[in-house]
């Protein structure tokens, strides 16, 4: 597995936060950090996000909190533009203390790693995050608080964004609609039901979620239908005909063939190479 190292990315003079724009970020393979944590903050476009082997949809406005330990990897990119906010532990950090408790917290095994924000917390994160990219040269013990302060700033106004009940604007309907798919795709949708409960016209439906994803509605829940089945696949002994119906298939035939469309392999060849 690929380690990446902070002496690749921090410029010299010490300070603790670096930032590395990827526009587009390509897939990329699983890899961790030795000695570095990092927020990834997506502005626009799709992909998938894997994480500790757990498949996580990416579209703007989500945000990830990955850890040095962490294994991730990025795959099925469609022109998606991200910034990596890479920071060092806080032994690093000579004028704040304390920053970590506004970071995710695990509980009980759970590390709730991906959040979302408004287009108006995106636009005000990246405000903050390009004064972070260019700190004052020389670097100097006012310029170094300076970047320290701004990195809490951005902290308080993500945790501030993600705890927010979305707006009653269309963009905080479909921010919920993107939350209300990602615990209920194994169900029947009815689009024209689904637009009506979150108060969009189907047209709009179609538009925004094609905007915000790179798909369509359709091929967006087969999506997370197929990486759920794949993660199944992998991290369980479950029948393949019953992860099909368990992810939302009706016939086991047309899931492994969108599932060969999608992975460009079989359910059951997933199978025998993770036995």
């Amino acid at each position: 597995m690929t380690v990446l190292h902070s002496v690749d990315f921090f410029p010299g003079g010490g300070l603790p936060v670096a930032i590395e724009p990827r526009a587009p970020q390509g897939a990329f393979p699983e890899h961790h950090h030795d000695d570095f944590h990092e927020i990834v903050i997506v502005e626009q476009g799709a992909g998938i996000h894997v994480f500790n082997g757990e498949p996580k949809p990416l579209c703007g406005g989500c945000v990830c909190f990955v850890r040095d330990h962490d294994r991730h990897l990025y795959e099925k990119t469609d022109q998606l533009i991200l910034t990596n906010v890479l920071y060092r532990g806080p032994e690093a950090f000579r004028f704040i203390t304390g920053f970590q408790h506004l970071l995710p917290q695990e509980c009980d095994g759970n590390y709730p790693s991906h959040w979302r924000i408004s287009n108006k917390v995106l636009e005000q994160a990246k405000q903050l995050i390009n004064q972070l990219e260019k700190p004052t040269a020389p670097i100097t013990l006012e310029s170094h608080a300076e970047q320290e302060m701004r990195f809490m700033q951005l902290l308080v106004l993500l945790r501030r964004g993600c705890s927010e009940q979305p707006g009653e604007d269309q963009n905080g309907r479909m921010c919920s609609l993107l939350d209300w798919l990602a615990d209920h795709y194994s169900e029947e949708v009815d689009w024209e039901e689904l637009a009506e409960k979150f108060s969009l016209s189907l047209r709009t439906l179609h538009r925004q979620l094609k905007q915000q994803t790179g798909s369509t509605p359709q091929r967006y829940l087969n999506r997370l239908r197929l990486l759920q089945a794949r993660h199944l696949l992998r991290h369980s002994e479950t029948r393949i005909t019953d992860i099909a119906f368990q992810c939302g298939f009706g016939d086991s035939n047309h899931f492994s063939t969108l599932f060969k469309r999608e992975f460009g392999t079989s359910p059951r060849t997933i199978r025998q190479n993770d036995l």
